[in-house]
């Protein structure tokens, strides 16, 4: 029903800053609540950043005050900025909806942060 792409990674330096793009074929907005997850080798993935349909914002703990989720409903895009990168933040990011949905996953986007 609703396919998303994930891009904008790549690799930074910790305290470095990158932004990724979730692109939908139909807004993700659709979905009660948008999230971005990440996933490191032998890990599952983890909830770090959700936006609501009505644009509220949530964090893990671990990301709060560092990375920032938004929107564009007319690009049907959710971004999520990652500013003061660490090492940990190493994974492989994906957006979907929150709760997840088990057949909207995209392949995600590689972010690699170096000490």
């Amino acid at each position: 029903q609703v396919q998303l792409v994930e891009s904008g990674g790549g690799l930074v330096q910790a305290g470095g800053s990158l932004r990724l793009s979730c692109a939908a074929s139909i807004t993700p907005f659709t979905f009660n609540v948008m999230g971005w997850y990440r996933q490191a080798p032998g890990k599952q993935r983890e909830l770090v950043a959700t936006i609501t349909n009505g644009g509220i914002t949530n964090y893990a703990d671990s990301v709060k005050g560092r990375f920032t989720i938004s929107r564009d409903t007319t690009k049907n895009t959710v971004y999520l900025q990652m500013d003061s990168l660490k090492p940990d933040d190493t994974g492989v990011y994906y957006c979907n909806a929150a709760p997840f949905k088990t057949n909207s996953w995209g392949k995600g986007t590689l972010v690699t942060v170096s000490s």
